[in-house]
């Protein structure tokens, strides 16, 4: 079959490998009509993040049909379609019995204290294959697995898979509420998520900041008040919206995008690493080399920064953005001085999937606004060339079936 594998920092292929097998009694084999491309993708592309294992297929967005099942999975049948959560739960341990399914204890191979185990990620991760191929074994198929009604599309599912129950995670964990006035920092896909889940959670205003004209205006029609932090001190004008009092609720949906350089898919040269140190060192001084990058050191990130500034006393944030474990400094003393509330972590997609299945079928909400590009598998790496290079009109890009 085909699958966009992960060579090496700045080096991915539409490769032809086995088809996967049944390895577990709890195991399903699914066979994939959409996947999706992430932003976390790129990160293992640029060596942003760390840890992954040459020759796995990336990806972590997926829908289908349940082609096989293990004798322990009671409740699918070959032929039922089903979307696939991007964190991995039994089902039956402590943490997924609370809902923190991001959290399992027994789905990294690691050990319990590993933490979130994902398809497509790195060796910490769980190094499991990942969706970007024709088909894909998933792991504990009973509870990891989300049944899809016939009216919810394979294009609305896809984007339940991931990035609209991160941004509702991320929407909850900020303790959006009715009424509430509420900033985004990153308009990309999950941003836009961001903004649509607020208004599901009842929030009257919502102000988005990026600099990217064409995720601005999506983020305008999407119901949020505009800054271009470009043209205009973002904190100048929060404060000057909220009557100097900043919103009540914070969501960063950037992450380690906004400490560091963009290279591309392909392997940078020497001029593209001096640009990647000049730019990064001019917000983290003690930035070093990763990867084939520049990357800070411990320098908290300007949307950290921004976010304490940016919200209430005793307001809250959420962070859902994707940092490294590396990353291992934040403005916690600005934080405790407001009385802050600092939510953050990994999606517990098991827990807000139905949820957002029962809103796209019932009509409440269509996630199809937010999918730009579609594409084939085979063409998978020219759609990662524009996705990363933010191309105007690819916010976010499906990948159907090898053609």
């Amino acid at each position: 079959m085909k699958a966009v594998v992960w060579q090496g920092i700045g080096d991915i292929q539409v490769k032809d490998v086995p088809e996967p097998k049944l390895q577990e009694p709890t195991d399903a084999v699914v066979r994939l009509t959409a996947s999706a491309i992430c932003g976390t993708d790129l990160h293992f592309i640029r060596g942003t993040m760390s840890g992954m294992v040459p020759g796995t297929i990336l990806g972590h967005e997926g829908v289908g049909v349940v082609e096989e099942a293990g004798a322990e999975v009671r409740n699918f049948v070959p032929g039922d379609r089903v979307v696939i959560p991007s964190t991995v739960s039994c089902g039956v341990c402590p943490p997924c019995r609370e809902g923190n399914t991001a959290q399992c204890d027994n789905a990294n191979p690691n050990g319990p204290e590993a933490g979130t185990t994902f398809y497509g990620g790195p060796k910490d991760g769980g190094a499991l294959n990942g969706f970007q191929a024709e088909k894909a074994r998933v792991l504990f198929a009973n509870s990891s697995l989300v049944r899809l009604p016939d009216n919810v599309s394979d294009d609305q599912a896809l984007l339940l898979s991931d990035i609209f129950p991160t941004a509702y995670f991320g929407a909850d964990i900020a303790g959006v509420h009715p009424g509430a006035s509420v900033a985004v920092f990153g308009c990309g896909p999950v941003g836009q998520f961001v903004i649509i889940s607020a208004r599901l959670l009842g929030a009257t205003r919502i102000i988005a900041i990026d600099r990217l004209p064409d995720r601005l205006e999506k983020a305008q029609q999407n119901g949020a008040e505009i800054i271009n932090f470009e043209k205009e001190d973002p904190i100048a004008v929060i404060k000057r919206l909220t009557d100097g009092h900043g919103v009540d609720c914070v969501i960063d949906a950037v992450g380690v995008d906004a400490q560091h350089a963009h290279g591309g898919p392909a392997k940078p040269d020497a001029q593209t690493l001096k640009q990647d140190e000049q730019t990064v060192k001019e917000v983290a001084p003690d930035a070093r080399p990763q990867g084939g990058h520049w990357v800070p050191g411990d320098a908290p990130t300007q949307v950290l920064e921004w976010a304490i500034e940016a919200v209430k006393k005793a307001g809250q944030i959420g962070i859902i953005g994707v940092y490294s474990p590396d990353v291992n400094s934040y403005p916690i003393g600005k934080a405790m001085n407001k009385n802050l509330t600092v939510r953050m972590g990994n999606c517990n997609h098991r827990k807000y999937i139905p949820r957002l299945i029962d809103l796209v079928a019932a009509g409440v909400v269509d996630p199809t606004r937010v999918l730009t590009k579609q594409e084939g598998l085979t063409d998978a790496i020219a759609a990662y060339e524009a996705f990363d290079q933010r191309e105007p009109g690819w916010l976010k890009v499906e990948l159907g079936p090898a053609l």
